[in-house]
């Protein structure tokens, strides 16, 4: 049976992966015609995603207050239902920036009910979770880059938003399960347990 801290560890891999399977081949398909768009114009494109920051304070809040659970929960439905417009690249440029702020909210959503969490912990452990879920998020990103290149080489934009999709998928199903199942620790670990039950759970410190 899975720990919180290893539940967490799972999303912060899927969300980067899933985040580096976009922008590592998003210019490919604006590249060519009908855009054709030079890598200055593409770039701009990073400012649309960044409008999903401005929800992840409104999901802090949400953490502090007990509700880290659902926050999540939403913000990865959010997530896997963001690769529809995206899919639309090539036909809606409208559609794409639509799709791109959904992920980014979605991805910093989770990044910041995670924060939430470690934060509560002592101060002396602050670090060493911090740079565990680093190492995470660096293994879903790498990971993400190498697949989704694969993939585009095979099967194109269509491919790509599959892949992302079933990344999505697979971190929806990871929380679902845990909530489903009710994970050692998992209500402790999104803020809604106390202060004591949610530091035993992710320094590995739990009853037997």
């Amino acid at each position: 049976m899975l720990a919180a801290r290893d539940i967490r560890a799972g999303l912060a891999m899927l969300i980067f992966a899933a985040f580096n399977v976009l922008w590592t081949t998003l210019l490919l398909p604006l590249r060519e015609p009908p855009y054709s768009m030079s890598h200055g114009a593409i770039g701009l494109l990073g400012l649309a995603g960044a409008a999903g920051a401005l929800g992840a304070a409104r999901a802090g809040r949400l953490a502090d207050r007990g509700l880290g659970r659902i926050a999540t929960g939403v913000a990865l439905a959010l997530m896997l239902a963001s690769w529809l417009p995206i899919a639309l690249v090539r036909h809606s440029l409208l559609a794409l920036v639509v799709g791109l702020v959904m992920l980014d909210l979605a991805v910093q959503a989770v990044h910041v009910t995670s924060q939430s969490m470690i934060y509560q912990i002592d101060p002396g452990a602050r670090s060493r979770l911090v740079g565990a879920c680093m190492v995470f998020y660096s293994i879903g990103s790498a990971g993400g880059a190498i697949a989704s290149t694969a993939v585009y080489a095979r099967a194109g934009w269509t491919g790509v938003c599959l892949l992302g999709a079933a990344i999505s998928g697979t971190a929806l199903a990871l929380w679902a399960i845990a909530e489903r199942r009710g994970e050692p620790g998992w209500p402790a670990d999104l803020g809604v347990g106390g202060r004591r039950d949610t530091r035993r759970v992710v320094l590995g410190d739990e009853p037997a």
